[in-house]
């Protein structure tokens, strides 16, 4: 029998010294932050003359497009108000060109995309990446498990505490750094 109480007795120890052990590895609750990368980029050295050098360039990429829509509004207009005079043979030909000339303004705003979206990546990505990069070092810092952007579309924050805003931070080691 006395082997019995003994037995539940360290049975009883060991569960409560279990029980002290989990509470002692209980996690910390993980630390979250946010940040307004809209406001980082545009306290980042070099950003606003990059983003001054990209809208410059795709307003004339835009001026390009503009002129080449027009003169096809032109041929258009222009065969329009001719085509009753034109023999069938005449008429046919001319909506290929119409067609040829929508092709090639097609085509060629395509091409200007892909160039602006390019040369935003060229002017925007090296800011982006030190962003980032400052972020990520913050992250660490902190000990922060994640950081979220609240001026990505979609992010599905309503609302956040104000003490968990790292914009600042970053913004002023981004500027410390250049």
């Amino acid at each position: 029998m006395k082997l019995v109480v003994v037995g539940v007795w360290v049975a009883a120890a060991l569960s409560l010294a279990s029980a002290g052990s989990v509470e002692a590895q209980q996690p910390t609750p993980a630390k979250i932050g946010y940040v307004n990368t809209q406001a980082i980029l545009k306290q980042t050295p070099g950003y606003v003359k990059a983003e001054s050098t990209f809208t410059r360039e795709l307003a004339t990429y835009r001026v390009e497009v503009q002129k080449l829509q027009a003169s096809l509004d032109s041929a258009a207009s222009d065969f329009d108000q001719s085509s009753v005079m034109l023999s069938p043979t005449q008429r046919a030909a001319k909506r290929k060109d119409l067609q040829a000339q929508q092709q090639k303004l097609e085509q060629r705003t395509q091409e200007l995309q892909q160039k602006a979206a390019s040369r935003e990546r060229e002017l925007l990505d090296p800011i982006q990446s030190k962003v980032n990069s400052v972020i990520e070092g913050v992250r660490a810092a902190g000990n922060f498990a994640v950081i979220f952007d609240v001026s990505a579309p979609n992010n599905g924050i309503v609302t956040a505490d104000k003490t968990l805003d790292l914009t600042q931070r970053v913004i002023q080691q981004l500027k410390a750094g250049s």
